[in-house]
């Protein structure tokens, strides 16, 4: 049965258009709104809505889309300031009005509908609510009463941010979007503003906390630290003064919820999630919550029914928004890291900054700007920045696609076959820049499965040498690589596709590592390794990297990522050791670094070594991205000519956020924080993605692995499909006549050529 008595808590953007919906598809329904504040209390200024949300809005009531539509300010550009230089770009579409403005014509639309709007009012609780009404929506905000009242079975998740920021405005309008840096003597403040009336814009002020704090911030009555900040951004504001509506510094916290709903009660809004102000999504997230919750109660059967289809409906838009969100609050946090970037590459990046406006995005809005983006980073004409060659140390690689390294599980006794000639050679026709081995263990007792590669004997460096022999042969201008690494705990294990990480039923062999601490509870002990082992294993690499040299490899990676030897030295959570070799960061350093150094003294040295790393343990008390930096710094001081920067993956009860390109940000950080170059790694699949990340300066390469299982051809259909066919990207001679997308059948009918009155 649908709800008759519904009782909204909050007054916001979300809980009225939640209940003018309600009301307007069934006038019978009693619904009552509570908000503490009188009608014109408001928190900021002006609201962003986008396209998408307005569309929504049109379709499902276009008295209140009319509405709107009389009273909002339209503009396409967003200009970036940054150090006496400022870039305009264009094609971007946003649409703004006042927030008192938008909840006054709520307050209209639900009094005109019958609703009943109680202000300066605390609701009930919701308990009490929920007993006396068959629906109880919260949209009670950040600081959601009803969230903490349900906490057990909402389970919220609150994270709180390093910036402080506050809502102010100005008395003119902007003429565009308007991102301001302004580096003063205690650190980089941003502006961010826009237009919301003829006479008036949002401004808000973000600053580390470290920098509010050495401003004087938190030590200043709020109006003197607004005219302080109306002083730093004077340029900008005119010379205008910024004005305050019970305006205060905060931080931004991140709402995550486990559920929704409860019984009758339904979160909406910020109640339910957060997303950070500098996508813009707040209400815009709100609102759509109303419409997809009037929608599902319109639509279903029962409650419970419309309250799980909302939340199915909701919560993947809510999580891709919140990454999208996520990413560009990390980048204002972390905005010092880019200052040192040109301009237009500094605004390149601050545009592309939460992955959801790209490279190809951007080209399609403002061709103008991104060329010339592309112009100062030295892309030749009509060559997508994935086909600029990039050179470490004697080896230059011809594009920046990588075939991350991949397990196959494919060997016998360690040696490489026919599987891995056509899997590798395949790739290596491919197209892309460099090819890497999976991990190739150095020594029997340092594989992960029976079915690992070697490089313990000289049988195994010869099949190498056949395959490196092939690339080279059949694929000119394509590097190979080969990755070296140890199993350590995570040794003696089944094939991926029988069981990944489950212990052998028999054939088992010994396992070692750092510290006697087995990675899953049923995985077997390992042995603590001692001195003369350590030694030993040193010099098993070493072995293997002179064999690797002989085989031809162009390039060589040491594996301290993933739980495995080397990196279960790296992670406190792995490594519990009491001496020269556990304990500090730079004591847990000591082995690898070792192994490195053994390495490149018996790797020729005009050829490049990288490390992989994994840059979070993605588990408490684990390695974070701090720690990463110190990491890569270390190896960078040794001669590592690139840092590969992947995560987790170390202890079996990690809780990784997964998501587009998610690790990236990582080898952001690394790179543009020690100054040495990075390979990006993780969920980047685009060819869109791979110029973007390269263009904004976020790595140097990027390694893909399941897109090239899919398609072996990855790189040459990248090029096919940006129209490139140039020197980056050859196709072989034999494949040539297939360089061009096949034909497929008509999707189109003919138009009608006549048409005639009855």
């Amino acid at each position: 049965m649908a709800p008759l008595r519904v009782a909204v808590i909050g007054g916001g953007p979300g809980g009225l258009y939640a209940a003018a919906l309600l009301k307007r598809l069934d006038p019978g329904r009693e619904i009552t709104v509570w908000e503490r504040n009188a009608p014109d209390d408001t928190f900021g200024f002006g609201v962003v809505l986008s396209d998408e949300t307005l569309g929504g809005i049109e379709h499902a009531d276009p008295e209140v889309y009319a509405a709107l539509q009389q009273h909002f300010t339209r503009w396409d550009d967003i200009v970036i300031g940054h150090r006496d230089t400022r870039h305009t770009s264009g094609g971007h579409g946003f649409a703004a009005l006042g927030r008192k403005r938008l909840l006054d014509i709520l307050h209209r639309r639900c009094r005109g509908l019958g609703v009943d709007l109680r202000f300066t009012a605390e609701a009930p609780p919701p308990d009490e609510l929920a007993e006396t009404h068959d629906l109880v929506i919260a949209a009670d905000g950040v600081h959601s009463t009803t969230r903490e009242t349900y906490a057990e079975v909402f389970r919220p998740r609150i994270t709180s941010h390093r910036c402080r920021y506050i809502w102010l405005a100005t008395d003119f309008a902007f003429e565009a979007f308007r991102f301001e840096i302004a580096e003063t003597e205690h650190g980089v403040m941003q502006l961010h503003g826009y237009p919301y009336a003829s006479d008036a814009s949002t401004v808000i002020i973000e600053m580390r906390e470290e920098v509010w704090r050495a401003a004087g911030f938190a030590d200043t009555d709020t109006r003197d630290s607004i005219e302080a900040c109306a002083k730093i951004f004077a340029d900008v504001l005119r010379g205008r003064p910024l004005r305050s509506n019970n305006s205060a510094w905060t931080t931004f916290r991140t709402v995550v919820n486990a559920r929704w709903s409860h019984r009758n009660v339904v979160l909406l809004g910020d109640a339910a999630h957060t997303a950070h102000f500098s996508i813009g999504s707040g209400t815009k997230l709100a609102v759509e919550d109303a419409l997809a919750l009037a929608a599902c109660l319109e639509e279903q059967p029962d409650l419970p029914s419309a309250l799980t289809a909302y939340e199915e409906e909701r919560r993947p838009v809510v999580a891709s928004t919140q990454r999208a969100a996520r990413a560009s609050l990390a980048w204002f946090e972390n905005i010092a890291l880019y200052l040192d970037q040109p301009p237009r590459q500094f605004a390149f990046n601050l545009l592309t900054r939460s992955r959801r406006v790209t490279h190809d995005n951007l080209r399609l809005r403002d061709a103008r700007f991104t060329e010339a983006v592309e112009r100062d980073f030295g892309c030749p004409p009509g060559t997508p920045p994935m086909f600029t060659p990039f050179r470490l140390r004697g080896l230059t690689l011809r594009n920046r696609v990588v075939v991350s390294p991949m397990d196959m599980y494919s060997a016998v006794d360690g040696m490489p076959g026919d599987f891995h000639l056509v899997h590798l050679g395949a790739r290596a026709l491919g197209g892309a820049g460099l090819v890497m081995t999976e991990m190739v263990c150095v020594s029997a007792e340092g594989r992960i499965t029976p079915g690992c590669t070697g490089l313990w004997t000289g049988a195994q460096g010869e099949a190498w040498r056949r395959i490196a022999d092939f690339v080279h042969t059949r694929a000119p201008g394509t590097a190979i690589g080969v990755q070296l690494g140890h199993s350590g705990r995570k040794g003696s294990t089944k094939l991926m596709w029988e069981g990944i990480d489950e212990p052998l039923p028999d054939g088992n062999w010994p396992v070692v590592a750092a510290s006697p601490i087995p990675y899953r509870p049923d995985s077997q002990l390992p042995r603590e390794l001692s001195r003369a082992q350590l030694t030993d294993i040193r010099e098993q690499f070493t072995s293997a990297a002179w064999r690797a040299a002989r085989a031809g490899f162009d390039l060589l990676e040491l594996h301290c990522a993933h739980g495995y030897l080397l990196s279960g030295f790296l992670s406190p959570l792995t490594n519990r050791r009491t001496d020269a070799y556990g304990g500090t960061l730079e004591k847990r350093l000591r082995f690898p670094l070792e192994v490195f150094d053994a390495v490149r003294a018996v790797w020729p040295e005009e050829r490049p070594m990288t490390v992989r790393i994994s840059a979070t343990d993605w588990a408490e008390g684990g390695n974070d991205a701090e720690d990463a930096v110190e990491i890569a710094r270390a190896f960078a001081a040794h001669g590592a000519d690139a840092i590969d920067v992947s995560t987790g993956q170390v202890v079996h009860d990690e809780q990784p956020e997964y998501g587009r390109s998610y690790q990236t940000p990582y080898a952001d950080r690394i790179r543009n924080t020690v100054g040495v170059p990075v390979i990006a790694v993780g969920a980047i699949s685009s060819w869109d993605d791979v110029n973007s990340l390269i263009l904004a300066g976020r790595t140097d390469l990027c390694a893909l692995a399941r897109p090239h299982l899919y398609d072996p051809h990855w790189t040459l259909h990248a090029a096919a499909e940006q129209s490139y066919d140039g020197p980056a990207a050859p196709w072989p001679a034999p494949y040539r006549a297939g360089s061009r997308r096949p034909q497929t059948g008509r999707t189109d009918a003919p138009k009608p050529r006549l048409t005639l009155g009855a």
